[in-house]
């Protein structure tokens, strides 16, 4: 520590000089006013208490010493005389620090204040400092004394300031607290409203859900019944059809062997119609339960090849590339067939050159089935439409084929009950990739 200033305290009065330098040292190493003030009232206290006999023998002598450590102000105070330690008071926040060594014969005090990074103090500043305060004389008690009253007026003038903003700020917040519970009230009922318009929108989306479950069931049992009623009478109209052809029946005009053959395809077309929406009311109705097993995907693509090519034109290659092995799926092969001889139709249907090409490879956890064809393609705004029952995209059959619409709406339906996901890309003219994809182990939770 370099020290600045010494002093010696023989009696009570000296503390008004001990205030007045701790005060002048305090502005000379740059401390604001109300710090100086603070030390000099913290030197104050301890030195009036040192000589005071109110609650025990007073110190009969003190040194003081001022001095700069680094960046802070310390002030040592060192009183001759045992147990002074308990006598001192509790200085607050008036010093950053504060600590007492209570000796047999002398009680040490030091204390501390930082002093402003500003002030930027060094060895010739501080040389400066302890001559221009060796030089000050000190003052009478009696100046030190007013100086004390004007201290206190001013800081008595400054809580009287802050006393008026406090009541100030307590009206600006009584009056906000009143906006506060206006706007919390209003709030609330808004609130209360709000929750009895959904309380009601809920009971309205209930009552709704429950009359869409119950015209989507009736629909799925008339579909059933109609489908079923119908493909009897529609399977005898081909048979008598086919019966009126025949080579030992009678030989028939050119013009009823043509009405004929027309009433035979139209038939067939309506019992396509009624198979389909058979499939289509089973799967709705939940009726339809997978007989999961583990099957060869090699095996499956070689079935398809074989049943599937008839329908290829020479015009269309139809391609099945066999995956690579392991090609094992936990599935139900009936249903997996079924739905990929569907894609495979729907891309012989609607492709009129090119080719037709089915593929399979391992994805992680799944298997990702793709049939890609060369054909006319979907816009993209369409390709979650072609999903829809009885949905079909305008003039897409270049080859003349026709079709229900419930042959995608089914494969996705059956794609969903094996645990999979059947999406479709595809751009017009450039062709379109329909993809499953169909978790390893099986939707079943089996591995």
């Amino acid at each position: 520590m370099t020290r600045l200033l010494h002093l010696v305290l023989r009696t009570e009065s000296d503390v008004f000089v001990a205030r007045q330098r701790a005060r002048e040292v305090a502005a000379a190493v740059g401390l604001e006013r109300q710090d100086q003030v603070r030390l000099a009232t913290a030197l104050s206290e301890v030195g009036r208490t040192l000589f005071t006999d109110r609650d025990g023998p007073p110190a009969t002598a003190a040194e003081v010493w001022f001095g700069v450590d680094g960046a802070t102000l310390q002030v040592e105070v060192v009183a001759v005389g045992p147990g002074q330690a308990v006598r001192l008071p509790t200085l607050g926040r008036l010093v950053d620090d504060l600590t007492v060594q209570d000796g047999p014969t002398t009680t040490v005090v030091r204390m501390s204040r930082r002093i402003p990074v500003s002030a930027g103090l060094n060895a010739e500043d501080l040389d400066r400092i302890r001559a221009d305060l060796a030089a000050l004389a000190p003052r009478t008690p009696l100046d030190e004394m007013a100086e004390q009253n004007e201290q206190l007026l001013s800081a008595l003038e400054e809580t009287r300031a802050h006393r008026d903003d406090l009541a100030r700020l307590n009206a600006e917040l009584e009056e906000t607290n009143h906006g506060v519970m206006a706007l919390y009230t209003q709030l609330s009922g808004e609130l209360e409203e709000t929750n009895r318009g959904v309380v009601a929108l809920y009971a309205e989306l209930d009552e709704r859900s429950a009359q869409l479950r119950a015209a989507s069931e009736a629909k799925t049992r008339f579909l059933a019944n109609v489908s079923h009623e119908l493909r009897a009478p529609v399977t005898a109209v081909i048979g008598l059809a086919r019966l009126l052809d025949d080579a030992e029946s009678d030989p028939l005009t050119e013009q009823q062997a043509r009405e004929v053959a027309l009433i035979r395809g139209s038939a067939g077309d309506l019992l396509r119609l009624v198979n389909d929406l058979l499939d289509l009311a089973k799967a709705e109705s939940g009726t339809i339960q997978p007989d999961w097993s583990d099957v060869d995907l090699r095996l499956v693509f070689s079935q398809l090849r074989g049943t599937v090519r008839a329908m290829a034109t020479g015009a269309v290659e139809l391609v099945v590339v066999d995956p690579e092995q392991p090609a094992t799926i936990r599935s139900d092969e009936v249903l997996l067939a079924q739905v990929l001889r569907n894609l495979l139709h729907n891309g012989l249907k609607f492709t009129a050159a090119g080719s037709v090409r089915m593929s399979a490879a391992r994805d992680g956890d799944d298997w990702l089935i793709q049939v890609t064809d060369t054909g006319v393609g979907i816009a993209e705004e369409l390709h979650e439409r072609i999903f829809e029952e009885f949905y079909q995209v305008p003039g897409r059959a270049p080859t003349g084929a026709t079709g229900t619409g419930l042959g995608l709406p089914y494969a996705r339906r059956l794609v969903t009950l094996l645990g999979g996901a059947l999406t479709v890309t595809s751009e017009p003219g450039a062709g379109s990739t329909f993809t499953v994809r169909l978790p390893a182990g099986g939707g079943d939770g089996a591995s």
